[in-house]
């Protein structure tokens, strides 16, 4: 996750960050984990966390986290990842997934749409509950 966040220069707090995957894998409630492997080594991870939706009739899944190191970019991992999620999401029998995407990240914009990701036509907005 350090190497994802300092991407785009978020931060990250590692003691807050491993207590809450802790809790994350601790409860099946809120989304699935996996890493992913290339030839035996640890290339990246997939993060979907779940939300519930009365629009949507039922849960769908945020695809939080996708992170490729950046030697494995430019592979197909990142295609063959976003298949073994759009796989999960018919065995979760959720409705939709969503992700963000920054808007400088254009190689990330044109595998989505390549695996049928669509832009969406609404604007993310946020409020930070302090």
């Amino acid at each position: 996750m350090e190497d994802f966040y300092a991407i785009d220069n978020y931060p990250i707090d590692i003691p807050t960050t491993e207590s809450l995957f802790e809790t994350f894998i601790n409860d099946e409630n809120l989304g699935k984990a996996w890493l992913i492997y290339s030839d035996d080594i640890l290339v990246g991870y997939v993060i979907l966390t779940f939300i519930f939706s009365f629009e949507y009739k039922g849960r769908y899944a945020f695809l939080d986290e996708l992170y490729l190191s950046e030697k494995a970019r430019g592979k197909g991992i990142g295609k063959q990842a976003i298949h073994f999620i759009q796989s999960e999401a018919l065995k979760l029998k959720l409705k939709v997934l969503y992700l963000e995407v920054e808007n400088h990240n254009e190689k990330a914009q044109k595998l989505y749409l390549a695996q049928n990701f669509t832009d969406h036509n609404r604007k993310i907005m946020k409020y930070k509950v302090v």
